[in-house]
């Protein structure tokens, strides 16, 4: 989850007794992760008195000058505007943390980073030449020093308080590392390649779901990236042990977090093997 093994922590009150302020920018996104930031208004209440919300587009017009304590940024980097947008922001923050999988791993629209951007852009757009946009989307960290790193899509508002709460006692945010087959030990989830050879990306994964799809019966896809123990090599011979080809394997890949280190390394060498679309082995 962190960044930055000597990242600063994430602060605390002022000792002046002035309330730390909250800034939450928006760049790529689908808003997801700032919704759920909404969603925890019932839990944020009580903080009123302790935290002032200095900027957030998404749920006030009104803007107090910055600099903030303490920056939420949900989005990738897509544009050159964006590139120099982010800057300012680091610049501006005395805590940045990324949240959600656009900000973290450049998110979906990362699926340019495996192809060619003028080419979608005319598929597009009637007139491309008036589209600015760089030929990749990458995470905030690629671009500026992050503080911690939340990842999910969307993110958990558990996390996500627990993040917030961190701040405010100045500790660093209590948030695992592990897999996701940690969530459904707890659980007594039955292991879904184990007893039903059902293909499941769960070995690989961040936990912050609490193992919601397996518990379904359904396997992980990878919604909160790659783990902090993530062994692709190990798992992917499984993958295709259950009934996944190469080609399946690099579509659940590249998703949410397909610019994630871990799954674009492994999803570029899988491409050569993978069969062209309608001839999968």
């Amino acid at each position: 989850m962190t960044t930055d093994d000597h990242a600063p922590d994430p602060g605390a009150p002022h000792r002046d007794g002035r309330r730390p302020t909250l800034a939450v920018w928006k760049f790529a996104s689908c808003d997801g992760c700032q919704l759920t930031l909404l969603d925890c208004k019932d839990e944020l209440l009580p903080l009123a008195d302790r935290l002032e919300i200095s900027y957030f587009r998404e749920a006030t017009s009104t803007v107090a000058p910055g600099p903030y304590d303490l920056s939420l940024v949900d989005g990738s980097i897509t544009t050159p505007e964006d590139a120099a947008r982010i800057q300012h922001v680091r610049a501006v923050s005395r805590h940045l943390v990324t949240i959600g999988a656009c900000a973290t791993a450049g998110g979906i629209q990362a699926l340019r980073n495996f192809a060619d951007v003028a080419e979608f852009r005319a598929a597009v757009y009637a007139s491309p030449e008036y589209i600015d946009t760089l030929d990749e989307s990458t995470a905030v960290s690629l671009n500026v020093p992050v503080d911690f790193e939340l990842r999910g899509c969307p993110i958990d508002r558990g996390q996500l308080l627990e993040v917030i709460t961190a701040f405010l006692t100045g500790r660093r945010p209590d948030i695992p590392d592990h897999s996701v087959c940690f969530p459904c030990k707890r659980r007594g989830t039955v292991c879904l390649p184990v007893a039903k050879g059902v293909p499941c990306l769960g070995p690989v994964t961040h936990d912050g779901c609490g193992a919601l799809c397996p518990s379904y019966g359904r396997g992980c896809y990878g919604c909160f990236g790659p783990s902090g123990s993530t062994n692709l090599p190990a798992l992917v011979p499984l993958l295709r042990r259950d009934g996944m080809t190469d080609t399946d394997v690099v579509r659940v890949l590249r998703t949410f977090n397909a610019a994630a280190p871990e799954f674009a390394e492994a999803s570029t060498a899988l491409e050569h093997t993978a069969e062209p679309p309608g001839r999968e082995r």
